[in-house]
């Protein structure tokens, strides 16, 4: 049976937001339908539960608070789930809940999950303080200031992550593809609330308009039109939809913005139940736009993103252009508990218009590009008192190498050795930013080249999978 309009509204809650005084980002909604029915066929177990309560309440030595015992047990249960997106949200965490739903918050702004025990950055949020960090998809969080998170849930560990406006933490990163780990200090802020952002391209005489999604917020849906009608009314030849870095956000968001483009003889969205009965989603629009449209993804669309994604490129027939996206497939529920607490659980896989299931593997894109190398090199971070100089031979010169050869000064060579190519390539970079030119890399060095690598990736000259982009909605 089709359903032209859902009969529920629900959430795709894609992880936490590490932010200030709870720091917790969540997006869900939850109707008549999605309602949640508890079962008393084993209550009579829960007199041991609750022997111990009482045990441990009024006897322990550590003199337990009773609210601390119920929430330490409600995270127990959840643990026992080996579910990473399933969590107890204490008041702190559920009042960011609903600052992120109006796009307003403080901290890092960087998406974390739990991924194989270790907090998982899935994207930064644009032009936010861990973008500036260089924080990056997939980095993995082993330390905060020097404290290991080894063991802690998700909750915890971003209670240590989070601060006030202002303060800086100290974050020991694990980064795939870089053996040593990552020391990135950085200083908590104002989160940007904007979420779509406008531009256009030309090429061969033809105009691209480009809408950037960098989350599904409340207000997104609207600003989406928004830029939308405004491109339109310019006379744009096509369209380009970027959700590159995208955590995700509210499912209802991404609907409001499909039924622009999906029409309505495929559904745009599956939902599975833990009995395996599925519930089908389609738009009410009747056929398509006038103009050719892709869309961007990246390993930082996750979610709600790759459901934006699955729909355009199967229910729509869109190309999907970039790299293989972060992959999470299941759909959460927020349940308000006593004390302004939530209970967040898993309740349902999404699958795309196909029927496929996504999680853990990601939606691949039709066209596969690679950024340039630079685009993945990392901070170059030294002992004290140490120096990269000539006839060294080490992976942080190879990264030093990519890093140069990304800015225009040729090093010769990207494979860690230091020779006089690469001398002469430092000392012309250490003279055109006016910094003493003796060819060898200090700490003052590194820090500016990584800073110009970073200012070079946000001017998107070298661009490849937007290029690659622009190409294909223009082919012949």
């Amino acid at each position: 049976m089709q359903i032209k309009k859902a009969t529920f509204i629900i959430a795709i809650i894609v992880a936490l937001v590490v932010g200030a005084g709870g720091s917790y980002a969540y997006t869900s909604y939850a109707g008549d339908e999605a309602g949640l029915q508890s079962s008393s066929r084993d209550s009579g177990n829960l007199s041991e539960v609750e022997n111990a309560y009482e045990l441990i309440k009024d006897n322990a030595l550590a003199k337990p608070d009773a609210q601390q015992l119920q929430n330490g047990a409600i995270q127990g249960m959840l643990e026992t789930l080996n579910d990473p997106y399933s969590s107890f949200l204490d008041e702190a965490s559920s009042t960011q809940l609903n600052q992120q739903l109006e796009s307003s918050f403080e901290g890092i702004g960087a998406e974390v999950s739990m991924v194989e025990d270790n907090v998982t950055i899935v994207a930064p949020i644009k032009d936010s303080p861990a973008e500036d960090a260089g924080l990056r998809p997939n980095d993995q969080v082993l330390e905060v200031d020097g404290d290991s998170l080894q063991g802690l849930n998700l909750q915890e560990a971003v209670g240590k992550i989070r601060g006030e406006k202002g303060t800086t933490v100290t974050l020991s990163v694990k980064r795939p593809g870089v053996s040593e780990e990552l020391q990135i200090d950085v200083t908590r802020d104002e989160i940007p609330v904007e979420t779509v952002y406008t531009d256009t391209k030309e090429l061969n005489g033809q105009t691209a308009g480009i809408i950037e999604i960098t989350s599904f917020s409340e207000n997104t849906a609207g600003e989406f039109e928004t830029a939308l009608k405004k491109l339109e009314a310019d006379n744009i030849d096509g369209l380009i939809i970027d959700v590159r870095g995208n955590p995700g956000g509210i499912l209802t968001t991404v609907e409001e913005i499909l039924k622009n483009f999906v029409p309505s003889e495929k559904p745009y969205l599956q939902i599975e139940n833990k009995d395996g009965k599925k519930q089908e989603f389609y738009t009410e629009l009747d056929k398509k736009k006038d103009y050719p449209i892709n869309v961007l993804i990246d390993e930082g669309s996750a979610s709600a993103s790759e459901i934006l994604a699955g729909a355009m490129n199967q229910a729509g027939g869109y190309e999907l252009i970039g790299k293989t996206s972060f992959g999470k497939g299941t759909v959460q529920q927020t349940v308000p508990l006593e004390n302004e607490s939530m209970l967040k659980l898993t309740l349902y896989k999404w699958l795309t218009p196909n029927g496929d299931w996504i999680h853990e593997k990601g939606i691949k894109p039709t066209v596969k590009v690679e950024q340039p190398e630079y685009f993945y090199s990392s901070p170059i971070q030294l002992d004290e008192n140490e120096t990269l100089k000539f006839n060294d031979n080490n992976d942080k010169i190879k990264n030093l190498q990519i890093m140069l050869d990304g800015l225009g000064y040729d090093p010769s060579r990207k494979d860690g050795f230091f020779n006089e190519k690469t001398a002469a390539a430092v000392k012309q970079f250490q003279q055109d930013q006016n910094l003493q030119a003796t060819g060898e890399v200090n700490q003052e060095t590194a820090d500016l080249l990584q800073t110009k690598i970073i200012e070079q990736v946000r001017d998107g000259k070298h661009d490849n999978q937007m290029d690659k982009a622009l190409q294909e909605l223009f082919a012949d």
